[in-house]
């Protein structure tokens, strides 16, 4: 039986699992000023900015395979 006051505590999902990963990035200083002006203007975090940034890049990026190369 349940109570509608009870505290129910469920099994906390391992590292990795949400679907997310986690790393380290470096960045130039003015990167970082830029993407803190961004987030104090929008109210997005800098974490989340990143991921709109990478998101929208790995859309519109095109690879350049050697083939695809012009000799100077």
């Amino acid at each position: 039986m349940r109570l509608d006051n009870e505290l129910v505590i469920r099994p906390k999902r391992p590292k990795g699992d949400d679907g997310y990963r986690t790393f380290s990035v470096r960045l130039r200083n003015e990167m970082v000023d830029r993407m803190d002006e961004i987030a104090q203007e929008t109210g997005h975090s800098r974490n989340e900015l990143i991921g709109i940034f990478l998101d929208y890049a790995l859309e519109h990026c095109r690879l350049e395979r050697s083939e695809d190369l012009v000799p100077l």
